[in-house]
């Protein structure tokens, strides 16, 4: 059994997407600093690194990724206010994808070298923790080969539609960036965007599966004790 490892876990609420990406780089920043800082130290000297993990909703807002196409954005600016949503270029992999409210937003901000250093393994078990949660409301999540996130209906290309995005960054193996899962989410908002660059797919939500909204805090609350099993987390 390998150890566990200590996380801070931090509720920010919905939070404006700028205000958190900030937050994040700045927690991303001081790591990478220290694990620099590190290298010149002798090892019983060294500072262990803290981890965090961050959950939140953003108002709405569309994100571009680094390896992704501005054109998968379908409305120009004066839209985009109507729509009352904003829309970044940032520094994650991945292709466009939709925040908003009714959305668990999860950023783990972790030293993989306390962990393992695979960001497959790492990409595999949040999907994992998505998959777990939502077997615990009579919903089969599945991966799709050749995607990220978690999908319904994998094995059917006619039917896969995808119901959690993932797009993270990772240098010097700490991690930014992370998941959105759909919960009671706004799913016309998909509509303006082709979802992670992918013109073929529905996007679905627990709402619509289900046919009727859950309990963001306590589908949150689900989902945290799956991450903390799966990555044996502790409180610190």
């Amino acid at each position: 059994m390998e150890h566990e490892r200590l996380v801070a876990v931090e509720d920010w609420g919905l939070i404006d997407y700028k205000s958190a990406w900030d937050r994040q780089e700045e927690l991303f920043k001081l790591k990478a600093d220290l694990k620099l800082q590190n290298r010149n130290l002798p090892e019983v000297q060294q500072i262990l690194l803290s981890n965090h993990l961050i959950l939140c909703q953003h108002p709405h807002v569309y994100t571009l990724g680094k390896s992704g196409s501005p054109e998968n954005l379908l409305v120009n600016a004066e839209q985009l206010k109507d729509l009352q949503a904003t829309y970044y270029p940032i520094n994650r992999g991945g292709d466009i994808t939709y925040h908003g409210p009714g959305q668990i937003v999860a950023y783990p901000i972790f030293d993989l070298e306390q962990f393992f250093t695979d960001i497959h393994r790492y990409l595999r078990t949040l999907e994992e923790a998505i998959i777990l949660t939502l077997a615990e409301y009579q919903i089969k999540g599945e991966r799709y080969d050749g995607y990220t996130g978690v999908w319904l209906d994998a094995h059917d290309d006619a039917k896969a539609r995808k119901i959690c995005a993932m797009g993270v960054r990772c240098s010097r193996w700490i991690t930014m960036h992370g998941l959105a899962f759909n919960v009671n989410t706004d799913l016309t908002y998909f509509d303006h965007i082709v979802p992670c660059g992918i013109d073929d797919k529905q996007v679905t939500s627990m709402e619509k599966e289900l046919g009727h909204a859950v309990s963001v805090k306590e589908v949150q609350d689900k989902l945290l004790r799956h991450l903390f099993q799966l990555f044996q987390l502790r409180n610190s």
